[in-house]
């Protein structure tokens, strides 16, 4: 008689990467966000993709809900901007609020800060005070949730922080300014997810069609998603390109082999609707 157990654990889905910027400095324009491009490219030069971005101003609120929903999800986070010091940087408080955890300063960022604070007082060729105001209240920039670890800064050593949520979800909080931000999230990619890289080659092959709707084309790439399954079918429509003027570019995406064998498939599909065709696109 056999038994089956129902209780063996279900490996997880591959994570999804995602992205809170943080900040009204964004949002209001007055600076633009250049985290966004460059989270895209750290994880596609490992083979990987961001799946979602959150926007989000200096309101508590938002920034403690947004994260409470990062910590739920199955997804690894960067989250940007916030960290400091200064009465409009409340991600710290909102990490713990969104885990139900308290803060408190962390050991070895507390030791990081001091030794930035002294490098400083060394460079402006001043003594060390550690008990003046404003340096016990840099301290405050090494005040994480209970049981965070830290990421090293390798540009000005104070730190951020890792989060695991209840959920699964994981967040690493960095600073706003790029020079620390991408040196560490880097880190971050490299440091705890190696395992995820993808090393196998991927490809991207398209055509433009002028003139079509994509309407049209809905029935074939549903036959082509589902005759090819590792490949993803896109459908990139343009209105006023200045070169093709109004088309769509119709694609496939995946590892060559698959590619190799769902693109002259598309090819063929598209002979039925008598189209008007452009040039061929290959992205590696």
């Amino acid at each position: 008689m056999t038994h089956t157990h129902h209780n063996s654990p279900v490996p997880k889905a591959r994570p999804e990467f995602g992205l809170i910027i943080v900040g009204d400095e964004i949002l209001s324009g007055k600076r633009a966000d250049k985290h966004m491009p460059k989270a895209i490219e750290l994880l596609n030069a490992r083979g990987l993709s961001l799946d979602w971005a959150d926007y989000v101003g200096d309101s508590p609120e938002r920034i403690t809900r947004t994260l409470a929903r990062a910590f739920e999800s199955n997804s690894i986070v960067f989250s940007c901007g916030g960290i400091g010091a200064t009465p409009d940087d409340h991600t710290r408080q909102c990490a713990g609020k969104a885990l139900g955890l308290d803060i408190v300063l962390h050991p070895e960022a507390e030791a990081l800060i001091r030794e930035r604070m002294q490098d400083t007082a060394k460079e402006q060729g001043v003594p060390y005070e550690p008990d003046r105001h404003d340096n016990v209240h840099r301290l405050n920039m090494g005040v994480f949730p209970v049981g965070a670890r830290i990421i090293p800064n390798p540009y000005n050593k104070i730190p951020g922080f890792t989060c695991q949520g209840a959920g699964g979800g994981v967040v690493h909080f960095v600073p706003g300014f790029p020079v620390m931000a991408w040196p560490m999230m880097e880190w971050v990619l490299d440091t705890y997810y190696p395992h995820l890289f993808q090393k196998a080659a991927w490809i991207e092959k398209s055509i433009v069609i002028y003139g079509s709707m994509e309407a049209t084309l809905t029935p074939l790439m549903e036959t082509l998603e589902r005759d090819h399954p590792g490949v993803k079918v896109f459908s990139l429509p343009s209105v006023d390109h200045p070169e093709h003027g109004r088309h769509i570019e119709l694609g496939v995406k995946g590892s060559p082999d698959h590619v190799a064998l769902a693109y002259p498939a598309m090819l063929s599909g598209l002979q039925t609707f008598g189209l008007k065709f452009g040039p061929e696109l290959v992205r590696e």
